[in-house]
């Protein structure tokens, strides 16, 4: 797929769009790159998503493994290339294992996974395939990472999920960081 909307010069941007650069650049991701290329085409929605992933990504009340779990699970569900060449390299950092992620990239639920990866990858893929989560599995949910980190685990799935949207419509090119890119998921029938 071809870059539909690829990076906008400083010249073509309006006023909108200057500042919300501006705002990004300032921030901890220093830049406009990824989503918020095409994001650029909206930029109150931009500005708004990009808060809320500043949160997800540096607030949440869950562990860092955990979250980076949760954005391959949704970009693996949606096949956005650019969130999982991202997101494998930080996964790893984070010690997901790469036996979990090569499954997870197969769209196979991974053989051995210490108990909180189980379930987020379990609850992540439940929230995706059902849009919603069962009276069991919420349980676990919450025992484990509390009402907050349920709900900002909802909040991480819920956002990566727009902007992998927002990027796929855009044909966002992955990074060249030499992450293998996601084959196509199996289309249900």
């Amino acid at each position: 797929m071809r870059d539909r909307m690829p990076p906008l010069p400083e010249d073509r941007m309006d006023e909108a769009q200057r500042r919300a650069a501006a705002a990004l650049i300032a921030g901890p991701r220093k830049g406009v790159f990824g989503p918020f290329i095409p994001l650029m085409r909206s930029p109150d929605l931009m500005d708004r998503l990009q808060r809320v992933g500043e949160y997800l990504r540096f607030g949440n009340a869950n562990p860092a493994r955990l979250n980076e779990l949760a954005m391959l699970v949704t970009a693996r569900h949606v096949t956005n290339q650019f969130e999982w060449a991202v997101h494998v390299p930080l996964a790893i950092k984070e010690g997901v294992d790469p036996a979990a992620i090569e499954a997870i990239a197969r769209g196979r639920r991974p053989d051995a996974m210490p108990a909180d990866d189980a379930l987020v990858h379990d609850f992540c893929r439940e929230l995706l395939s059902t849009n919603e989560i069962s009276d069991a599995t919420y349980e676990r949910a919450v025992a484990r990472l509390g009402e907050r980190g349920v709900v900002d685990l909802v909040g991480t799935v819920g956002y990566f999920l727009a902007i992998c949207l927002v990027m796929n419509v855009a044909g966002t090119p992955a990074p060249a960081n030499g992450v293998l890119p996601l084959e196509p998921a199996a289309t249900p029938r």
